[in-house]
């Protein structure tokens, strides 16, 4: 995702772009913080989702395949 900060033009404030996304802020400072803290969550490490577990920690068995 592409975070960037800017001036609000025509408008007093700060914007944050995620991507296509605008959040509006008032100060510079609370545009970096909050730019910041998203970053440091997407950058994260992030564990797989339960579904997925299973499949990276268990070992497959082989399929039987069905006679017709």
């Amino acid at each position: 995702m592409k975070v960037v900060i800017e001036q609000a033009s025509g408008q007093a404030g700060w914007v944050v772009w995620l991507d296509r996304q605008a959040v509006r802020f008032r100060t510079q400072a609370e545009a970096q913080a909050y730019a910041e803290r998203l970053c440091a969550r997407l950058e994260a490490p992030h564990p797989p989702p339960a579904g997925c577990r299973a499949l990276l920690c268990e070992p497959q068995r082989p399929r039987r395949r069905c006679r017709a």
